[in-house]
């Protein structure tokens, strides 16, 4: 791991609050907050901003939940996050998602429209930072404007995401 998380005897009252952004008090620990987010407690000002963006991007969204999963998914794969990977598997099944549509949405396949406009919309956002015209008006017959910009937001924060635990060398969490 090239950034180990923040070890239990180095958490402050300053660390807690940062991640209390996302986490009930029982979790505002190491084990409780996972390697992930006890690696980004290393520098609470930026887990305070980022956490209460990714709050939005997880609880608050527009964008339905098994389509959030399905863009995660396909950015997790795409950017090579087993971190990622590993934990929206877990997620995208307990929302309903087959093994199928999981492993499907790794690969850039869907079977509806939509989720396939969505893993499109991934890949074009990956790639070139946009999404065509083309694109955005298949989203738009299904998704309103806040939906769109949230699945935009969406893949561009699990971007980043990925980007960071895969420098730090986060790896997937074992069952708790």
């Amino acid at each position: 791991m090239h950034l180990p998380p923040l070890p239990e005897d180095e958490w402050t009252e300053e660390t807690r609050a940062a991640l209390a952004v996302l986490l009930p008090e029982r979790r505002l620990n190491p084990r409780g907050a996972g390697d992930a987010l006890a690696t980004l407690a290393r520098h609470p000002d930026l887990t305070r901003a980022f956490l209460t963006f990714g709050r939005h991007v997880m609880l608050d969204s527009t964008l339905p939940p098994r389509l959030r999963e399905l863009a995660v998914l396909r950015v997790a794969r795409r950017r090579g996050c087993a971190y990622e990977w590993g934990h929206h598997v877990k997620i995208a099944a307990r929302l309903g998602l087959t093994e199928a549509e999981i492993e499907g949405a790794g690969r850039g396949e869907a079977a509806g429209a939509l989720e396939k406009a969505v893993l499109v919309a991934v890949d074009e956002l990956d790639v070139g930072s946009e999404l065509s015209e083309g694109t955005w008006a298949l989203l738009g017959e299904h998704l309103d404007e806040r939906q769109r910009l949230d699945l935009i937001f969406t893949v561009g924060a699990y971007c980043l995401m990925a980007m960071a635990f895969n420098t730090f060398g986060v790896e997937p969490e074992s069952e708790r």
